[in-house]
């Protein structure tokens, strides 16, 4: 495994682990970010479960958006997961970033997110 690998991974962990320091029993809203696609799911870890799902993959999205990986995408898949979310009866999540720089794609998601409802 490469060096730049193990510090990524490292700092995702570190993250995650304060997270469930401060996360008091709140769902965690989980972002991974590939090149071209953006993910990201409402995870409650106590039940180990994922309660809401969305991503430019799918495919009411791919028709809309020209590329899945710019802010536009993310602000849409923002909005899509704080609805989902809503439904299934959930408020207040805490922010999981995977060890990524909350500025760019990250930012815009959160933005949307926080615009639908979800409060963090």
């Amino acid at each position: 495994m490469s060096r730049e690998r193990i510090r990524s991974e490292r700092r995702a962990a570190r993250v995650r682990r304060q997270l469930r320091k401060a996360a008091n029993g709140r769902p965690r809203l989980s972002v991974f970010r590939s090149s071209r696609h953006i993910y990201v799911q409402v995870v409650d870890d106590a039940a180990g479960r994922t309660v809401a799902a969305a991503s430019t993959l799918e495919k009411a999205l791919r028709d809309e958006l020209r590329t899945g990986a710019d802010t536009a995408a993310a602000a849409r898949v923002g909005a899509l997961i704080a609805e989902r979310a809503r439904e299934a009866g959930v408020q207040r999540v805490i922010f999981d970033r995977g060890g990524r720089l909350y500025h760019g794609r990250l930012k815009a998601l959160a933005d949307a997110a926080r615009e639908g409802g979800l409060e963090f």
